[in-house]
């Protein structure tokens, strides 16, 4: 039987925040929201955690995962998450479990709950994507660069013609949370997105994640402030 399956890259490293898959947020080692959320889905038959530190596989198996070894030469700063997850592939065949579909998240977003990952799922099945990420829709998100001389200048829209609010298109900022793919799709182009891809639309306030210490403490007043901290 073919399985759909969640898999949580955590390494041990991290620059920014030391420890970082393993900082309280909310009473919790922060890679264990995304383990629970994944556990409590419906529609996830295993949930999996690769990571390179030993502690943090330890954490995540108390929580319901199960682990994966991740070989030093794809842990380090310059190795990505397509490098993480096909090796989580390969292994977890190796265990017998024929996958059909990955739910690939970040341990960085705690701000979702199962429902987000069941309905991402149930979209990708129902309008045939190939792939699919999560968003949230942005409004009025205007941006500007600032050139060599230190002037400013506008990005994406012309500031002497603005439009009125109803005439802007509506835009979507990838969050970060999870990417929806079958493992054909990442092992012929080494790409968690492609094809027909889709846009699974989360609440605007799950469009946070945990990069910066100060991140810390806006994660979890907003999960504490939406009921999200008793997972």
């Amino acid at each position: 039987m073919s399985e759909t399956v969640a898999i949580i890259p955590a390494r041990g490293g991290s620059k920014g925040i030391p420890r970082k898959n393993l900082v309280d947020v909310c009473g919790k080692p922060l890679i264990a929201w995304s383990v629970l959320q994944a556990c409590n889905a419906r529609s996830i038959d295993s949930v999996w955690v690769t990571s390179d530190d030993d502690e943090i596989l330890t954490v995540a198996q108390s929580f319901g995962a199960k682990p994966i070894h991740r070989p030093a030469e794809i842990s380090g700063d310059h190795a990505t998450s397509e490098s993480a997850w096909l090796h989580a592939l390969s292994a977890i065949e190796r265990q017998g479990v024929f996958i059909d579909t990955v739910v690939a998240m970040q341990p960085t977003s705690p701000i979702r709950e199962a429902s987000d990952l069941d309905g991402g799922i149930q979209m990708l099945r129902e309008q045939r994507f190939d792939s699919l990420l999560s968003v949230v829709a942005v409004e009025d998100f205007f941006t500007w660069s600032i050139g060599d001389d230190g002037s400013a200048a506008s990005v994406n829209y012309d500031y002497q013609n603005r439009k009125r609010r109803q005439q802007i298109e509506q835009r979507y900022l990838e969050n970060g949370s999870f990417y929806i793919f079958r493992p054909e799709q990442l092992r012929e182009e080494s790409n968690r997105l492609g094809g027909r891809i889709g846009l699974f639309v989360m609440k605007r306030h799950k469009m946070f994640q945990i990069d910066n210490p100060e991140d810390i403490h806006l994660c979890a007043a907003i999960m504490r402030g939406f009921g999200l901290d008793c997972t």
